[in-house]
């Protein structure tokens, strides 16, 4: 697991590349809908006057983008009709999607907040299943673009772009809701959503990258459950459930062998610090006495600034140094910046402090997010990509989603001071197989197929 290194001229110059240069985009149409099924939606029902109990339930719309592991082998294996043959099989894909949130955006916009709520939850699940399918889409078209080596930069790029569409979806639909309504508002983000339109019309779509090994494999898990060769309807359906779903899980173990199991604690793990730490930093900071308007200016401007700053970085090292050193200072740095907030917790209020360790939370999630992501591209096969990124990509979240959950008992049982100790504990054992899976890798130098050169 190994990239090519190249000097640091040619590691900033990543960034010039056009395919690079339209992750920025991409990234944008990714997190426009993401706080439009979300937070603004709740903002916008509360602010009609639905109940709270009601609101509570929308939340349910976010299981959508937990389950897209589901319905990701049809995106990876099935052509869209004549679209397909016109951009390709990922572009298709990609513009059918933005299509479709665009719709539904439009569709919750006509609707009527007070006698026809049931039409708003309906598009909203639909937004979200066809954000989470734009999701696996452009999460297959990085990974196939360009080589593993400059991952890290196209992660930086869609950071970037994914952030700045959240800024849009957030403050910019209450300013036109305030100034206008929320109807107007929903309308102009279903308008935004032609910079994803106008990016996949442009882009290339990568080459096709057929993964030899990978069909011979496919063949021999069709052989084994008895569907190679047979004509019939259900034979044929068998066969591509199998090439579809099942091929994906046993390719990877195929190729990774016993330490499978343990890059798939690793990407379980890697998160798990700066997500059960992000679960209370708002009540912390409230806590300690700090203003709304002081978080707000704070974690705006330094969070926002520094999170891109801190992918960016990320970008450069992955093209600099390869993967396992960046992802290991990741690791590191992820655990190590949650101590900082024992500091804040037994200091009198700062604004100073504030800043500090928000920045240095937020360069360390941005560096550890874009090298990660580097990684679980390097993980997938090019035979298998939006499925087996699927997988990674829920694995990542899901289990410390779940730690964190846990996060205010620790708290009440404990204080904040020991919480901050803990949080940054559980990032120990990423760190641990970080630093295996590097030996292991040094040991047998093996080359994953994804490092392979793509269109």
């Amino acid at each position: 697991m190994t990239a090519v290194k190249s000097g640091w001229r040619e590691a900033f110059l990543v960034y010039t590349r056009p395919r690079v240069l339209g992750m920025v985009f991409l990234g944008f149409s990714a997190g426009l809908p993401f706080l439009l099924v979300f937070s603004t939606l709740s903002a916008w029902l509360r602010d009609v006057g639905v109940e709270l109990s009601v609101i509570g339930f929308f939340s349910w719309v976010g299981v959508t983008y937990s389950i897209k592991v589901f319905w990701a082998p049809v995106v990876d294996t099935l052509p869209l009709p004549w679209l397909t043959k016109c951009i390709g099989k990922r572009r298709s894909w990609m513009l059918l999607a933005q299509l479709g949130i665009a719709a539904g955006l439009v569709g919750m916009a006509s609707a009527d907040v007070e006698s026809q709520l049931q039409w708003i939850a309906i598009f909203a699940v639909w937004v979200a299943f066809c954000s989470s399918t734009q999701d696996i889409v452009i999460d297959a078209y990085r990974i196939e673009a360009v080589v593993v080596e400059y991952q890290g930069a196209m992660a930086a790029m869609y950071v970037l772009g994914y952030r700045i569409a959240l800024l849009v979806a957030g403050a910019g639909a209450f300013y036109l809701a305030e100034y206008f309504d929320w109807s107007i508002a929903y309308q102009m983000m279903a308008a935004c959503m032609l910079v994803g339109v106008a990016a996949t019309l442009i882009i290339d779509e990568p080459l096709p990258n057929e993964d030899q090994e990978a069909r011979k494999l496919a063949r021999q898990v069709e052989a084994a459950i008895g569907v190679a060769g047979r004509r019939n309807w259900l034979a044929r359906l068998g066969a591509w459930f199998s090439d579809a779903v099942l091929s994906p899980f046993v390719e990877f173990f195929t190729r990774n062998g016993k330490f499978g199991l343990m890059i798939l604690v690793l990407i379980a793990t890697y998160k798990m610090s700066d997500i059960t730490m992000g679960v209370m930093a708002n009540p912390f900071y409230l806590d300690i006495g700090f203003s709304k308007k002081e978080i707000a200016d704070i974690s705006k401007i330094f969070g926002f600034f520094m999170t891109i700053a801190g992918a960016s970085i990320g970008g450069v090292l992955v093209a600099r140094y390869g993967i396992m050193k960046p992802l290991l200072l990741g690791a590191v740095m992820a655990a190590a910046t949650n101590l900082l907030f024992v500091l804040l917790a037994v200091s009198e209020p700062s604004l100073a402090l504030l800043a500090g360790a928000v920045s240095a939370d937020n360069l360390s999630g941005g560096i550890a997010t874009s090298v990660f992501i580097a990684y679980l591209s390097s993980m997938t096969s090019t035979a298998y990509t939006a499925t087996q990124y699927a997988l990674f990509s829920s694995l990542m979240t899901l289990p410390a989603k779940l730690l964190g959950g846990f996060s205010g008992i620790v708290v009440e049982h404990y204080g904040y001071e020991l919480f901050f100790i803990y949080s940054a504990s559980v990032g120990l054992p990423a760190i641990v197989l970080v630093l295996v899976l590097m030996r292991r890798y040094a040991r047998v130098n093996i080359q994953s197929p994804s490092l392979k050169k793509r269109g």
